[in-house]
């Protein structure tokens, strides 16, 4: 790990215009440009809170306010936003930058680090517009906000590991890319996002201690809706963003011979 942040620190440069570009080739000949960050989970919160918001409303306990299961939504919408995009980054950045890796004389390890930086510039931006719009939606700043910091931390953690692991195989077989994708709606609908915990058969919440994100979303609604810490222990989360970064990295250290020769 040590040997990442020398490699990151030596070529800091490279990897801030790196990141600095991927917004650029995003945005390239866009009018909205960067708006796009915020209007694509906006209008899913829009199509979401028109369908089922007359449903759960009532539903959302301990909240009195008629934008409540609206927030709810965008609270839980940014945290996975944020999973899903570190996560997908970093599935595809070896097969992504295969002319980078050919061409340039740069640590492989390096490559992550841009995607990680590319995700949480499109968070900080989406978040900026979530906690400007909280007060005026009648949700006041507190303290618990401040947990929002080590909550994306390991949000950013649990993407990376899980991707760079999966990345790593879609070198070798591109089919785990596709099938991740996959797998990905499904852990969606498995989460806690769209509709209230409280709604769950009790048969099925004990399927949700299994989903490393749930707490991580539950985490984000705990403290932007009900105004409280995290209500759900943190600590599987943790440890299993641990062993799946220990897994990718040695993944990564064991194929990284090899990818260059594959892409």
């Amino acid at each position: 790990m040590a040997e990442v942040l020398r490699a990151v620190w030596r070529y800091r440069t490279f990897v801030m215009s790196a990141v600095l570009n991927d917004l650029r080739s995003r945005f390239a000949r866009s009018r909205f440009g960067v708006a796009w960050v915020i209007l694509q989970p906006l209008a899913q919160v829009i199509i979401f809170s028109t369908i089922l918001s007359n449903v759960l409303a009532a539903r959302l306990e301990g909240v009195d306010n008629p934008y409540a299961y609206s927030t709810y939504l965008l609270s839980g919408l940014l945290c996975w936003s944020l999973f899903a995009d570190v996560l997908t980054r970093q599935l595809s950045v070896f097969v992504d930058n295969a002319s980078i890796l050919k061409k340039v004389n740069i640590p492989r390890s390096a490559l992550p680090v841009i995607g990680v930086g590319s995700a949480l510039v499109n968070h900080l931006a989406l978040m900026a517009v979530v906690l400007v719009a909280l007060p005026i939606l009648g949700f006041r700043p507190n303290v618990y906000w401040l947990w929002l910091i080590p909550m994306g931390l390991l949000t950013v953690a649990l993407g990376t590991g899980i991707g760079l692991f999966l990345g790593t195989f879609n070198v070798f077989l591109r089919d785990v890319g596709q099938a991740t994708m996959v797998c990905l709606q499904f852990v969606f609908w498995m989460t806690p996002v769209v509709y209230p915990v409280s709604i769950v058969p009790d048969g099925a919440k004990a399927l949700l201690s299994l989903n490393p994100v749930y707490p991580l979303v539950a985490g984000y609604q705990d403290l932007l809706v009900y105004a409280r810490p995290p209500q759900l222990s943190l600590v599987p989360t943790s440890v299993f963003a641990i062993v799946t970064l220990g897994l990718a990295w040695f993944t990564f250290r064991r194929a990284s011979s090899e990818l260059v020769d594959s892409l």
